[in-house]
């Protein structure tokens, strides 16, 4: 299949690794020094020194019938490249990142008709332009709203599954994982853990947003993250406590702050005035 892939960085960067590797012409769209570098490389190139070779674009070509564009920016970036995705003659377009926002501005952006949804369980970063990933094979796999795209990434190794209602499952997601990624933040900063008195705050942030989901008429969702829902904020104080003291956490806050920071803003304008945890811990 043609499939292009805009912004590389480390989830995008897996996904083309993979699907090339499975065989796929895979063209990555990306820009500043991780387009010079995979221009040099014309592959993606792990830490561990494998490689599956891409093309290499710096922007869309509007007029290739892409099978599937995927879409993997931030969502504070995907404003400067709709106009690119709604003129292409892509089959399917998959956007792929943390959002709070309802999906339906995206999808009549693209057409309904191509309009698809995902999201990655991968740990990846890129290190001297070299992938390092993790792909999830148990528990919470890779979701998304297609059953043929879920059986293409599962083929190429990155196991999916499919969701029937993806905006409950994301917003689920952002209020459970933007007081997780302050922590990261933090603690990478200081190159120490949280304080249990921060953990705790982090905790009601994150009950905050898990009610504001339930207020807004959406589903807690998938069951493992409804059950931690119900957990009392002491236990997930202990759980955000104590993961800010694993190194491989501690060094996801590398990204910095402007994903959470995002996801807070999202959750504090849905419900104006009655987001005070959650406004309480945005970086």
């Amino acid at each position: 299949m043609k499939i292009a892939i805009v912004g590389p960085g480390g989830i995008g960067s897996t996904f083309a690794f993979q699907l090339a590797r499975a065989g796929h012409e895979v063209t990555v769209v990306a820009r500043g020094k991780r387009l010079e570098q995979l221009e040099r490389d014309e592959a993606i190139v792990t830490a561990a020194g494998e490689r599956a070779a891409v093309r290499v674009s710096a922007a869309l070509d509007a007029t290739t019938s892409w099978d599937l564009v995927l879409v993997t920016v931030l969502a504070s970036q995907v404003d400067a490249v709709l106009p690119a995705l709604a003129a292409s003659a892509a089959r399917t377009v998959m956007f792929m990142f943390n959002t709070f926002e309802p999906l339906g501005r995206l999808r009549d952006a693209v057409g309904p008709e191509r309009f698809a949804f995902g999201f990655p369980s991968i740990l990846a970063s890129l290190d001297d332009a070299k992938l390092t990933s993790k792909i999830v094979t148990r528990g919470l796999l890779t979701t998304v709203t297609d059953a043929a795209w879920a059986k293409v990434f599962a083929d190429a190794g990155i196991p999916a599954v499919v969701h029937p209602d993806m905006e409950s499952w994301l917003r689920t997601h952002a209020a459970l994982v933007a007081p997780v990624m302050v922590a990261f933040v933090t603690s990478h900063a200081r190159q120490a853990g949280v304080s249990w008195a921060e953990a705790m705050s982090l905790a009601r942030a994150m009950e905050e947003g898990l009610r504001l989901v339930r207020q807004l008429g959406n589903t807690i969702t998938p069951e493992p993250v409804a059950v931690m829902s119900r957990l009392p904020a002491p236990v997930l104080a202990t759980f955000l406590w104590t993961s800010s003291r694993l190194e491989a956490m501690r060094k996801a806050g590398a990204a910095g702050p402007g994903e959470p920071r995002s996801l807070i803003d999202a959750m504090a304008a849905a419900a104006p005035g009655q987001t005070p945890a959650l406004l309480a811990i945005r970086p």
